[in-house]
């Protein structure tokens, strides 16, 4: 049974950690879904970019959490940090598969679009990227529940949410905190994949 005081200590670390994930997540779309379609347009760019990005996926989320907080403006212990890292860690996934989705339409229907007199604009908003939506989707699937997961390490250097549970019931060896941060952050990954399941179904079938 948990106690009622950790019931609500819950509630207000998992609004943190939705924060968290949502700031993240709508900062690394603004930023990886104009560079995919760059990427598309730009093929000298793409080996530099995805490079960046994938050498970002290797580094253990800990050390990139570490190696950001001497850094200036961008760095120190809190919020900050832990949302500059996860963006990293979502970037990849957003780009790799925005780039596959309007590369993969298919070459005869870029090529009809373009003898009816498309602009590149219009081929690109009215053509390229309602067919490549699905796959653009996906991406955001994978890195939203990434980012949920790893948004739990953030409690390391302060960023809040639910790794505060998880690391103290670590260190106090209390298996009732422990849960009670990894469960919901548990939840939350299989609601977010879900949804966004259900949304790529619906986009596909449009």
């Amino acid at each position: 049974m948990i106690p009622p005081y950790l019931l609500q200590e819950m509630a207000q670390l998992t609004g943190e950690h939705v924060v968290l994930v949502l700031v993240s997540m709508a900062i690394a779309v603004a930023a990886g879904f104009p560079l995919g379609v760059l990427l598309t347009r730009r093929a000298a760019l793409r080996t530099p970019l995805l490079g960046f990005a994938n050498v970002m996926q290797t580094i253990p989320s800990l050390a990139l959490f570490g190696f950001l907080i001497p850094i200036p403006f961008i760095g120190g212990i809190g919020k900050r940090t832990a949302i500059v890292a996860l963006v990293l860690y979502a970037l990849l996934p957003i780009l790799r598969n925005t780039l596959a989705g309007i590369l993969g339409v298919d070459s005869a229907v870029r090529e009809s679009a373009i003898a009816m007199g498309m602009t590149g604009r219009q081929l690109l908003w009215q053509v390229e990227l309602p067919l490549a939506a699905p796959t653009i989707l996906a991406g955001v699937r994978i890195a939203t529940v990434t980012t949920i997961g790893t948004a739990t390490i953030a409690a390391a250097i302060g960023g809040g949410g639910l790794g505060v549970f998880i690391f103290r019931g670590i260190a106090s060896v209390d298996t009732t905190q422990i849960l009670a941060g990894a469960i919901p952050a548990a939840l939350l990954a299989l609601l977010s994949d879900g949804g966004f399941s259900w949304i790529e179904r619906r986009v596909s079938v449009s």
